[in-house]
């Protein structure tokens, strides 16, 4: 809604108020907080609380920002504005220095929270507590609660930032972009719907549930968040709940990866509970996979679940792993080739066997490096490698990104997208990516075959490859970047035009020719030819 002030004020009486405003400011940007040089930079003058939302058209709700900062806000309200930037602002940096999405943690780091442990006291059916750490001396007391049905034990707490933590083993989640409706609605004075929940990990105070809610309050201003504090809670418990909420219940949405993330955590708990109940050392893995099915056979079809997803985190996340930093783990960015999604469902499901279950024990062979689920990980990992040293590192650029490529090709717009770049993102597209692992995988199980090796192809990861294997596998992918399609230009407005399917892909692979008989490769794919093309 436009300022009947400011259109009545004149060039002259505008730059005054300019001048005004950002002397009151100290010469900073209303959204952003960064200086402001008017002689240089355009700036605009603007509502802080907008007027269709009662705001007064008058100098006392007037701010100067600079006009980029305005044009590019997410919000009417200057102040919304603000936190948002504040946000976006945290977020580039966790991005730059972890690759990941922004959460509860990185806030509270931010605004000087998660520095003390929390020690308290029970004592009947109150527990007794102090911030002394804050120079709060005080015995405060509060009542405990048992629940009717859980018979969990909670009590409700006013906590100071500096005594509160994120919870990332039992919610891993980052930040969405949900968190600007919460904002607003705090703004507005409007009551939360629901407390943050926490409990004890080692001395901490960490938030598992909630954690929006939280942060909306922090951005908000709030040195203190009031949470509701599980007392020696069942983990195994609190951890299945968060995982029912965004899978069968489908209160929140978890993307793959989170729910991995917890599946393994919850497939840890149960091999505790095992080591326990079978009055075991928790280093003695002596016991199988399958005796573990067996043992919790109420929820057998879990426990699987469970165990597949660990092996699928363990690969995913292993520190060793160089294609995890070209995989967009969260769904939005376009600066990465390859989605979770693209990767979930060809890299693990070509790669990973979701019914294996093994009978050998859990630590069988691992003191001879032959374990074969650490081998597994280990050789998947290694895979994964090449994949990025041949394809990725150095080649992939993520400054240019993913977004609009083959149309920049078409609009002559494309001279920063170097050949390289062009191949990464073509050979990366899910239809394509699905149909050459199927070829890489064949290059394995060809080695076994042909070199006499008796083996169970769904286990073939779990058989120590020897170093013969390793270079064909190299010598594959070399072969398969070096295919002139993935850098011929003039293909952007045909092959490589919209997303095809299965396929597609898979006919072009094994005749060489499109669906509608239009030549892509000069003959169809054979593994053993491309073994042989790079042998050194």
């Amino acid at each position: 809604m436009a300022s009947k002030y400011l259109s009545s004020l004149s060039k002259e009486e505008y730059q005054n108020l300019t001048e005004k405003l950002l002397r009151i400011q100290n010469n900073i940007c209303f959204i952003c907080g960064k200086d402001i040089n008017s002689e240089i930079q355009p700036t605009n003058i603007d509502h802080i609380v907008p007027l269709v939302n009662k705001g007064k058209d008058s100098e006392d709700n007037f701010a100067v920002t600079h006009e980029s900062c305005n044009k590019s806000k997410q919000d009417a309200n200057l102040k919304i504005a603000r936190i948002l930037y504040k946000l976006k602002d945290i977020q580039q940096q966790v991005q730059k220095t972890e690759n990941k999405s922004v959460s509860l943690k990185h806030v509270l780091l931010k605004y000087n929270g998660s520095k003390y442990d929390f020690k308290f006291k029970e004592n009947d059916n109150l527990i007794e507590y102090s911030f002394s750490k804050l120079n709060d001396n005080n015995i405060h007391k509060t009542i405990i609660f048992t629940d009717h049905i859980s018979k969990e034990k909670t009590c409700f707490l006013e906590v100071p930032l500096e005594y509160i933590y994120h919870d990332e083993i039992i919610n891993p989640r980052g930040i969405n972009s949900s968190i600007s409706k919460l904002i607003k609605e705090f703004d507005k004075g409007n009551p939360q719907l629901h407390l943050s929940l926490a409990r004890i990990d080692k001395g901490k105070l960490k938030i598992f549930d909630g954690q929006h809610k939280a942060v909306a309050q922090i951005l908000l201003g709030s040195k203190k968040l009031v949470i509701r504090m599980f007392i020696n809670p069942d983990i195994d418990r609190l951890t299945e709940t968060n995982t029912n909420a965004g899978s069968t219940l489908r209160q929140i949405a978890f993307d793959k990866s989170i729910m991995r993330q917890l599946n393994n955590t919850l497939y840890s708990e149960r091999v505790k509970k095992y080591q326990e109940d079978h009055t075991l050392n928790p280093d003695d893995f002596s016991f199988s996979e399958q005796q573990l099915v067996e043992y919790f056979k109420g929820e057998n079809v879990n426990i699987k679940k469970y165990i597949i997803d660990s092996i699928k985190h363990a690969i995913t996340n292993a520190k060793e792993n160089k294609l995890k930093d070209y995989i967009d783990f969260e769904g939005r960015a376009k600066e990465l080739p390859i989605s979770y999604s693209a990767y979930d469902k060809t890299v693990l499901a070509t790669f990973i066997n979701s019914k294996l279950i093994l009978k050998t024990p859990i630590n069988y062979k691992s003191d001879e490096g032959l374990n074969p689920r650490e081998l597994e990980i280990k050789q998947i990992v290694e895979l994964l490698n090449i994949i990025a040293e041949e394809v990725y590192i150095n080649k992939f650029q993520p400054e240019i990104g993913v977004s609009r490529i083959e149309n920049k090709i078409i609009n002559h717009k494309d001279d920063d997208i170097t050949d390289n770049h062009l191949i990464a993102y073509r050979i990366s597209r899910e239809e394509i990516l699905y149909n050459w692992l199927i070829y890489l995988k064949a290059v394995i199980t060809a080695y076994f075959t042909n070199t006499g090796k008796m083996f169970d192809e769904k286990k073939v990861f779990q058989y120590q490859f020897d170093e013969q294997l390793w270079k064909n596998i190299r010598n594959f992918i070399k072969s398969l970047k070096e295919l002139p399609l993935w850098k011929d230009r003039s293909m952007a407005s045909t092959i490589f035009a919209g997303k095809n399917n299965y396929e597609y892909w898979k006919t072009i692979f094994e005749t060489g020719k499109s669906l509608d008989g239009a030549d892509v490769l000069t003959k169809p794919l054979n593994f053993i030819d491309m073994i042989k093309n790079n042998n050194d």
